[in-house]
């Protein structure tokens, strides 16, 4: 596995080393050891599995508040995603800037994503297939999310957006009262 920072601290993209031969692969997603490098307390205790059926398709941009913050590893298993983190730390220096990767199942690159950012995704395919690790257990009252539009982040989507949950396309849109995620 080969760790690099991206622009903003603490988020991380990994590239994972497969062993090839004529019957295919064998790749290490997750191992411990490694990851410590990068966090010392990652602490994997749920893993979720995600099929989008249609290509432009946004799921995010999801977080959970403290004290349910998490920790998300996340890799495209089927077909292709434009993964995108936006940094909500109050006291960050790159607060409200996002971040944005193609993930696929030829590049077999993962995005880990930290405490205090939100995270989505867009579907570059048809029938993609997403794997999350998470450090914490879902917990529906701190569930929150930011609208995957929003004009104050400004992320741009690669594809015209086909189809988006009514939840996620009714996220609040940020405004002067948010003062961000205090960890």
């Amino acid at each position: 596995m080969i760790f690099e920072e991206t622009a903003i601290k603490d988020l991380y993209t990994v590239d994972l080393t497969p062993i090839k031969d004529d019957r295919g692969f064998f790749v290490r997603s997750f191992c411990i050891n490694e990851f410590s490098s990068i966090r010392k307390d990652i602490n994997i205790v749920q893993i979720n599995h995600t099929l989008t059926t249609e290509r432009g398709s946004v799921r995010g941009m999801h977080f959970q508040q403290p004290p349910f913050g998490e920790t998300k590893i996340v890799r495209c298993i089927k077909g292709s995603v434009f993964d995108v983190a936006v940094d909500l730390r109050k006291d960050s220096n790159t607060f409200l800037q996002w971040y944005g990767i193609n993930l696929s199942e030829e590049n077999m690159k993962l995005l880990v994503i930290p405490e205090g950012f939100a995270h989505g995704f867009q579907t570059l395919d048809d029938n993609c297939e997403m794997l999350y690790l998470h450090t914490e257990f879902y917990n529906k009252e701190y569930e929150s999310g930011i609208r995957y539009n929003d004009p104050s982040i400004g992320i741009e989507w690669k594809l015209p957006v086909s189809n988006i949950s009514d939840r996620d396309r009714n996220h609040l849109l940020i405004d002067k009262s948010f003062k961000g995620i205090v960890l």
